[in-house]
């Protein structure tokens, strides 16, 4: 689902977020999500309607599980996510996938986390598209289902109304890009304050960053970061960064690399883009004023980034995002 379609729902559109569970599903990848999405946060109005759908009594690790709703819950829900489960040597059950490709073709929007991706391509959603899940199952998930474009180092991939992520913290990643989608960069950020997980890391970067999620002070690049959020106003280079950070350039692009899986350019541009969603979101400044806040230069050359990096221009996204915040 992309910003745009966010954009044509009305504000009183309540989203509906379906589970859909069976035996043998990761519990970790299942109570995140639930964490995400059955918590109101109090910040947007309305919150998530989240609904467990399955076939009865499941097992998840050592708890069982009841579901709210059967299976055939899926195809009324706005969005379905299949967790991971545990068993990928054999093929998923068919009622799961049967009522994962009714939800679709109903019109839902199917995220998978971690291993779900094996029930998503069993049931043909992810013929001819890019997905992944984890690093230890993308040879298998590519081996079963040839005609899936396996990705084995992004953290997930938002293929609009099918989204794939990788194992864990990365399904982390994934619950918060789709509350962003629908909610807005301001709001994913403040749930990921009240989880205390990294607000934003893209779905581009590698899952085999060396510090996937950097704590202070235990890295190269801990002190330049918080050095850069608070100068984004500014025509910083590359060569601003490596001198702040006493090393040569070719040096920063390595540890950047090895840290946040990305170049500085581009991690730079991405927090430019981030502070411009959270001051249209929370601010009246005009399009140039944010364009200066956030070291674009240009009105111009801000509605090019943004447009190419979110899908919308700057004054759509505000129309519909400034609606949601919760007064």
């Amino acid at each position: 689902m992309s910003v745009w379609n966010a954009i044509t729902r009305t504000i009183s559109d309540v989203i509906t977020v379906a589970l859909a569970v069976t035996d043998g599903m990761l519990h970790f990848e299942l109570s995140l999500a639930y964490e995400v999405f059955g918590t109101d946060p109090g910040l947007a109005d309305p919150w998530y309607d989240l609904v467990v759908c399955g076939p009865g009594a499941v097992r998840a690790g050592r708890f069982l599980l009841e579901p709210d709703h059967g299976l055939d819950r899926l195809r009324q829900a706005h969005t379905v996510i299949v967790p991971g489960w545990a068993d990928v040597d054999v093929d998923p059950p068919a009622d799961l996938v049967d009522a994962v490709r009714t939800a679709h073709e109903s019109g839902a929007r199917v995220a998978s986390l971690c291993t779900g991706a094996f029930v998503l391509a069993a049931a043909g959603l992810l013929d001819g598209k890019r997905a992944t899940t984890h690093w230890a199952h993308t040879r298998d998930l590519a081996a079963r289902h040839p005609h899936v474009q396996v990705d084995p180092d992004v953290l997930f991939v938002d293929g609009g109304s099918v989204l794939t992520s990788a194992g864990k913290a990365a399904a982390m990643d994934l619950c918060l890009h789709l509350v962003r989608l629908d909610h807005g960069s301001s709001v994913a950020n403040a749930v990921a304050r009240r989880l205390v997980v990294p607000p934003h890391r893209d779905g581009g970067q590698s899952q085999f960053v060396t510090t996937p999620v950097p704590a202070p002070g235990n890295h190269p690049l801990a002190d330049l970061f918080p050095w850069v959020i608070e100068r984004l106003d500014r025509p910083l280079t590359v060569e601003d960064l490596a001198r702040r950070a006493r090393m040569s350039s070719r040096n920063l692009n390595r540890h950047f690399r090895s840290v946040t899986g990305t170049t500085p350019l581009q991690w730079l541009l991405t927090q430019r883009i981030r502070h411009a969603q959270e001051l249209l979101e929370t601010t009246d400044d005009g399009i140039d004023t944010i364009a200066e806040a956030t070291g674009m230069g240009t009105a111009t050359t801000l509605r090019r980034h943004f447009n190419r990096t979110v899908g919308v221009p700057p004054d759509a996204y505000r129309r519909t995002f400034r609606s949601r915040v919760r007064p």
